[in-house]
């Protein structure tokens, strides 16, 4: 027979540094166009495997003296590599024992709905929208964040291909809760991990959904830190969900503006980029207003020419949300107190002056 320990074993046997198991009950009340249980009607249980991000790799953005490693790395070794060969051996070992195994690995992929702000329609990226779509021709099949022209393949289902919202899925695995920023985070490694999952019609007991001391200290340092002003420092505007009765909570998001910040990283925190770069585009990039289709465009290319991209993912020119969570959670009481001999910051974070 089956059981949560031989999975959770076997889990961490193959390289994962985490594992929750959730019941697909708790997506009952989830939106459909985010809703795992079109995925496989038949699944009982599903899996959160967990990788943690080496803090190491936010060592050179803290230094300010290399880059790439966290893209490289967090992102793509994680996310091509290493997180799908576990789920792999993790879906052979269920699938020996006579259940299904649905895998699902972090993809990218693209819905009906975009990935980015949830909405529904034709969304593309701004650098999408910049050179995809002068490239396809004829405006249809350029790279998008929403697959608008995708139908139901039957009565009652949803349009391909659904996209899970990970970590919200995390989050009824059990293994962490939602920070102000909107990063999953866990007791264990705080904002730095990176989550994978598996849906089986293998019926699994259970983790409870995370009920222990409070993750995020709601300090907002990540949105005090955050270059491009991305996330609200208002704690009255914020966005409530309910996954399988716990509350997930986070501050209000300009996820456009972070986009392009995250690629771009602003005048005072991109070192790649000249200065005239900014001030020529200073009117929306160093301002707090709401990012329009026009300007994000006009990011992209302004930018394209400095900022290249490794192993599919740009380099990440910010990383300020995460650096000054860890920042908070290393200091005592936090999550990841004593968790390192040093601390990732040993003193005030970087700032270009110009």
């Amino acid at each position: 027979m089956l059981t949560s320990s031989m999975i959770k074993e076997a889990a961490l046997a193959a390289g994962a540094d985490l594992c929750g198991i959730g019941s697909m009950d708790r997506f009952d009340n989830t939106p459909d166009y985010f809703n795992p249980q079109f995925l496989f009607p038949e699944a009982k249980s599903v899996i959160c495997l967990a990788f943690r991000i080496p803090r190491g790799v936010q060592r050179g953005i803290e230094e300010g003296t290399q880059f790439f490693q966290y893209p490289s790395m967090a992102y793509g070794g994680t996310n091509q590599m290493f997180g799908p060969a576990v789920l792999y051996e993790l879906g052979r070992m269920i699938e020996d024992e006579g259940y299904e195994a649905f895998v699902y690995r972090n993809t990218g992929a693209r819905s009906i709905v975009s990935d980015m702000d949830g909405k529904l329609g034709q969304t593309y990226s701004p650098e999408e929208k910049a050179f995809s779509m002068d490239s396809s021709g004829n405006g249809i099949t350029g790279d998008r964040r929403t697959m608008p022209h995708t139908r139901p393949s039957r009565e009652g289902n949803i349009p391909p291909d659904l996209f899970i919202h990970f970590r919200l899925c995390a989050v009824a695995c059990g293994i962490g809760e939602i920070g102000w920023s909107k990063m999953l985070l866990t007791p264990e490694f705080g904002p730095m991990q990176r989550v994978v999952f598996l849906f089986t019609d293998a019926e699994l007991e259970p983790d409870p959904l995370y009920n222990g001391p409070k993750l995020c200290r709601m300090c907002l340092k990540c949105a005090r830190e955050c270059p491009g002003g991305c996330i609200s420092t208002d704690k009255t505007k914020s966005i409530t969900v309910n996954v399988g009765g716990k509350e997930c909570t986070w501050g209000e998001i300009d996820v456009w503006r972070c986009n392009t910040y995250y690629t771009a990283g602003g005048k005072a925190y991109n070192p790649f980029v000249p200065a005239q770069v900014f001030d020529d585009n200073a009117d929306f990039l160093e301002s707090t207003t709401e990012m329009t289709p026009e300007n994000e465009i006009a990011a992209a290319r302004a930018f394209e020419a400095y900022t290249p991209s490794w192993v599919g993912y740009a380099m990440a020119k910010c990383g300020g949300c995460i650096r000054a969570c860890v920042s908070v959670l290393e200091r005592p009481g936090g999550c990841m107190e004593g968790r390192f001999k040093e601390p990732l910051r040993t003193g005030k974070p970087w700032k270009l002056d110009r």
